[in-house]
């Protein structure tokens, strides 16, 4: 991705795309979820093993006793505009962000 980016002003502007979240890092807060207007990322549940169990329905759901804990993973990518609200929430400093232009086309 090449080219000049600029907000709506003309003052230039390169966006940081939301490319990975450490799972390990994470406590499942859901704060950068809340902020994001794409929906770039989803709450899932984590079992004993590590193992991801799917996207958590709600508060509720336990994946039948097996949910050990919660993490949020990046299942849409592409979707990201990169304007980088869901890294200045987190509480952790768990997110992987890349400049526009240092992605690969």
């Amino acid at each position: 991705m090449t080219g000049a980016f600029v907000t709506r002003d003309g003052s230039p502007w390169t966006p940081h795309y939301l490319t990975a979240i450490d799972g390990a890092t994470c406590i499942g807060c859901g704060r950068c979820f809340k902020v994001c207007s794409r929906e770039v990322m989803h709450l899932h549940g984590v079992d004993d093993a590590g193992e991801i169990l799917g996207i958590c329905a709600g508060e509720d759901d336990d994946f039948d006793g097996e949910l050990n804990r919660m993490v949020m993973i990046v299942d849409h990518a592409g979707r990201c505009i990169g304007c980088g609200a869901c890294g200045r929430v987190c509480p952790k400093n768990c997110q992987t962000h890349l400049a526009a232009d240092k992605l690969a086309a």
